[in-house]
């Protein structure tokens, strides 16, 4: 049974590791991960047809708990305790749900301090008791509900009446219903770059690169942490060293071992195997991969992820935050031709296909990590457009966009492998596709 800390309005854990609310999704997915024989019988609950409308949930029904996130953001907005027979919870380090210590109202009012007096809910038969950034709810049995005029605090119980705790709730601001993640707090930083944006940098020619609004940790000499932004730019052409003093090191650098989609390539016939390898810089907290070619090292491919629960690529990157402006192939009724087509993580296919020209015909690309894992998302669709690949998933959102800048030292044509799929651990695959190693189920 885990044993936690309550801290109203910021967190629920213990000395070795914490829920803290703002947190992104694949930081909470990482202590659970480092938490294997301890949590056990995790599921991850999101909607597969309106994935920004449904918030993204971490069940840990052996547990108790519930952790809720923004669908759009992807931040910890709340933390729900549905079974309190099921943890032990404290504050201030004193004991008030265990086995011991019964949640009832007195507990709660001598642990917590006075506060308003309670709301009932007819319909569900609950009293909420609330605190700033917490809430307690009490079922109250119909039969007494004459008695309940003036609230929670003004009621008088029998004997051995008192009712008790079933089920708690950690947020930000006033209520539960209109709670929204925090910032992402300074102590998940972790030392680690962040992206509050992206623009696509073009010209009259196609793509050049983008320019990324960064923030981290500013400066360790401060007395106090605070949020440092930054403007980096990465443009086609630059060296590895170039992006790496801009962007710093990359979570991970993979080498293209294989290429699925070289039979789409115009030199494919070809059997001379090169001795060079192109290589990604994997960026999973900006959302991003820079492909550099083997031969001058120079970048010729960005491809920005979205994050969708969903596709096989789910919690291995941050959502790219990106914008993309193209003008239009085709006029609309209510769009004027002259008027750009502004693309962002939260597009649409057939919003923007109904102002664009892509390819026809798209490739279906269906990953697969190895011949023992299977890829239970499905397929995704890849369009052509200019210098730019939308995968396109079976819901109609935008899995990835990839720019590519054509190298003069290479025959690669479009559609040439822009995942880095491959190049993550399997524990994080595993996590959402193997629920035997890891105890985790995804429901749609």
């Amino acid at each position: 049974m885990l044993d936690l800390e309550v801290v109203p309005e910021r967190s629920l854990g213990c000395d070795n590791w914490e829920f803290i609310l703002g947190m992104h999704f694949s930081q909470a997915v990482a202590i659970i991960q480092s938490q294997v024989g301890i949590i056990k019988g995790v599921q991850v609950l999101y909607s597969d047809t309106t994935p920004l409308n449904v918030d993204i949930i971490i069940n840990l029904p052996q547990d108790g708990i519930r952790l809720i996130f923004d669908p759009v953001q992807q931040r910890l907005k709340a933390i729900e305790v549905f079974n309190m027979k099921l943890v032990k919870l404290k504050y201030y380090g004193l004991p008030f749900n265990s086995p011991e210590v019964v949640p009832s109202i007195e507990e709660i009012e001598h642990s917590f301090g006075a506060t308003h007096p309670g709301v009932y809910d007819a319909s569900k038969q609950l009293f909420a008791l609330h605190f700033r950034g917490l809430s307690f709810y009490f079922p109250v049995d119909s039969k007494l509900q004459p008695g309940y005029a003036h609230g929670l605090g003004s009621l008088h119980f029998p004997s051995g009446a008192s009712p008790i705790v079933s089920k708690m709730a950690l947020y930000c601001g006033g209520s539960v219903a209109e709670s929204r993640p925090p910032p992402l707090p300074l102590s998940c930083y972790n030392q680690q770059l962040y992206l509050e944006s992206a623009s696509v940098l073009r010209n009259s020619s196609g793509t050049r690169g983008i320019r990324l609004q960064l923030y981290t940790e500013g400066s360790p000499r401060a007395l106090e942490p605070r949020k440092q932004c930054l403007t980096r730019e990465v443009i086609f052409g630059d060296s590895c060293q170039d992006v790496a003093s801009n962007l710093g090191a990359p979570s991970r650098v993979f080498f293209k071992s294989e290429d699925k989609m070289k039979i789409h390539s115009p030199s494919a016939h070809r059997r001379v195997q090169s001795k060079r390898s192109d290589f990604f810089f994997n960026y999973f907290t900006l959302g991003i991969d820079v492909l550099f070619d083997a031969r001058t090292q120079r970048a010729k491919k960005i491809i920005l992820h979205t994050n969708y629960p969903g596709h096989y690529n789910f919690n291995m990157y941050h959502r790219c935050e990106f914008n993309l402006q193209l003008a239009p192939d085709k006029v609309t009724e209510d769009t004027p031709l002259d008027s750009p087509v502004n693309i962002s993580a939260y597009s649409k296919w057939d919003t923007i296909s109904s102002r664009l020209a892509p390819a026809e015909r798209p490739v279906v690309l269906h990953r697969a990590g190895s011949t023992n894992t299977a890829n239970v998302f499905g397929s995704t669709f890849c369009y052509g457009y200019q210098d730019i690949i939308f995968e396109v998933m079976p819901n109609n959102y935008i899995a990835s966009v990839t720019l590519y800048h054509p190298s003069p030292y290479s025959n690669e044509y479009a559609f040439g492998s822009g995942s880095s799929a491959s190049s993550v651990s399997n524990s994080t695959r595993n996590l959402l596709q193997d629920g035997n190693k890891s105890n985790i189920r995804v429901s749609a």
